[in-house]
C-alpha cells in the first residue's frame, strides 16, 4: 500500500457517522422537495386559471442551464440533469397529471425519448403507430405525443412528416436519443447462440458486428423491435438486439454492449401538442410549404430564406396527399418565428408558396445528448 493511501485510510471517519450525516441530508432534501412541490402546485393553479401550458420546455432549459452554472461537483452536469428531470416530472404531475402518447410498445427508443423528455411521473401511453400518436393528441386523448422524425443513419421518418398536412398539431420540443444496440441473452457464451431476434433496422445497423462475431447465427426478424428481447428470453439458445430499456422491461441480461456498426447513431424525436414555447435565444423553427408546379419555384422559395439570413438546417420533400406529382417541403430553420429575419422570410415565403404553415418554434436540443 502506498503511504498516501495508508494516511487517507487512517483519516476516514467511521461508516456509521458518515451514514448519519447522509440521513440528515436526506431529511432536509425531503423537506425541501415537499416545499418545492407545494410551490409547483401553486404555479399549476395559476397556469390553470390563465390557460397556460403545463409543459414548458423553455423553462426547463433555463433550469438546467442555471443548475449547471452553479453546480460545484462532484456530480456531473448530466447526472444533475437526470435527477432534476425526475424532480420536474413529479412537480408537473402535482400541477396537472399529463398523458403523453408515444409510438410503442413499451421498451422502444420512442419510449426512451418520452421518458427523457417528460420523466417517470408522467402517464405514458403506448400507441400502435405514428399516426395513432397524432390522433391521440388531436382527439385530446393525450396532452402531448412523441414521434421520431429523423435518424442520423437512415434519414427522415416519412410517416411522421406525412401526418403534418393531416392534422393541426404543432411541434413543442425536440430531443435526441443515442441509438445504442446491445446483444441480450440468457446465455453467457456467444458461441452457443443459434438465433438472433431483431427488428429490420437494428439488424441492418449491426450487420457487420453480427457477421464478425456470430456468423453462424440465424437472424430472425421481429416486428416491432421491442418484442425481440422477449423472444430471446423465451428461447434458451436465442439472443436479441435490444436497447437498455427493452432489456430491463423484459428482465434479460445484456451479453454484449454497443454492437452497432456506427457508434454515432442518433435519432431526433419531436414532441407534438398545441402550445408554443417562448423564445429562448437558441431555438429552431419548422416550416411546411407547397409550391406551384413551375420551373424555379423551389429556388425562389429558398431564396426567401437566404436573402434574410435564415440558416436552413434541414429540407425534405414528401408527396402531397391531395395532388399527384406535387410535393410538400419541410424545413428546419435556426431561430424563433418572432425573430425579425424569420418574420420577414416567412412573409416572403407565404407570397411565393401556395400554402405555408409554421409547424412550431421550440428550444433547440443538443444533438450529442
Amino acid at each position: 500500500m502506498l503511504r498516501g493511501d495508508h494516511s487517507d485510510s487512517e483519516n476516514l471517519r467511521p461508516l456509521d457517522e458518515i451514514r448519519k450525516d447522509i440521513d440528515l441530508i436526506d431529511q432536509e432534501l425531503v423537506t425541501l422537495l415537499s416545499r418545492r412541490t407545494d410551490l409547483a402546485i401553486e404555479v399549476g393553479k395559476i397556469k390553470g386559471r390563465d390557460g397556460k401550458p403545463f409543459f414548458t420546455p423553455e423553462r426547463e432549459r433555463a433550469i438546467y442551464e442555471r443548475l449547471s452554472a452553479i453546480n460545484p461537483g462532484p456530480l456531473l452536469p448530466k447526472q444533475l440533469k437526470s435527477i432534476y428531470r425526475e424532480i420536474i416530472s413529479a412537480a408537473i404531475a402535482a400541477e396537472k397529471p399529463l398523458t403523453v402518447a408515444y409510438w410503442g410498445p413499451p421498451g422502444t427508443f420512442t419510449n426512451m425519448a418520452a421518458l427523457q423528455t417528460f420523466g417517470g411521473s408522467t402517464n405514458l401511453a403506448a400507441e400502435d403507430s405514428i399516426s395513432d400518436v397524432f390522433k391521440a393528441v388531436e382527439n385530446n386523448k393525450a396532452d402531448y405525443g412523441v414521434v421520431p422524425v429523423e435518424n442520423s443513419v437512415a434519414g427522415v421518418v416519412p410517416e411522421t412528416l406525412d401526418m403534418f398536412p393531416q392534422t393541426n398539431v404543432k411541434i413543442c420540443a425536440e430531443t435526441y436519443v443515442a441509438i445504442d444496440h446491445h446483444l441480450v441473452s440468457t446465455l453467457t457464451d456467444m458461441n452457443q447462440i443459434k438465433t438472433v431476434y431483431a427488428g429490420p433496422q437494428p439488424s441492418a445497423q449491426c450487420k457487420r458486428w453480427l457477421k464478425m462475431n456470430i456468423p453462424a447465427a440465424e437472424i430472425v426478424e421481429v416486428v416491432p423491435t421491442a418484442k425481440a428481447a422477449q423472444a430471446a428470453l423465451d428461447d434458451p439458445t436465442g439472443a436479441a438486439i435490444a436497447n437498455v430499456l427493452g432489456a430491463e422491461m423484459v428482465g434479460i441480461p445484456i451479453l454484449q454492449e454497443h454492437i452497432a456498426d456506427n457508434p454515432q447513431n442518433r435519432t431526433r424525436f419531436l414532441v407534438i401538442g398545441y402550445n408554443e414555447p417562448v423564445k429562448t435565444g437558441r431555438d429552431k423553427t419548422s416550416i411546411m410549404f407547397n409550391l406551384r408546379n413551375r420551373p424555379g419555384e423551389l429556388y425562389r422559395a429558398l431564396e426567401a430564406l437566404y436573402e434574410h439570413g435564415v440558416n436552413l438546417m434541414m429540407i425534405e420533400s414528401r408527396p402531397a396527399p391531395r395532388a399527384s406529382f406535387e410535393y410538400i417541403f419541410y424545413t428546419d430553420c435556426a431561430g424563433h418565428r418572432t425573430d425579425d429575419n424569420l418574420v420577414a422570410a416567412i412573409n416572403r415565403l407565404k407570397g411565393q408558396a401556395l400554402e405555408t404553415t409554421v409547424l412550431g418554434s421550440y428550444p433547440m436540443a443538443e444533438s450529442n445528448g
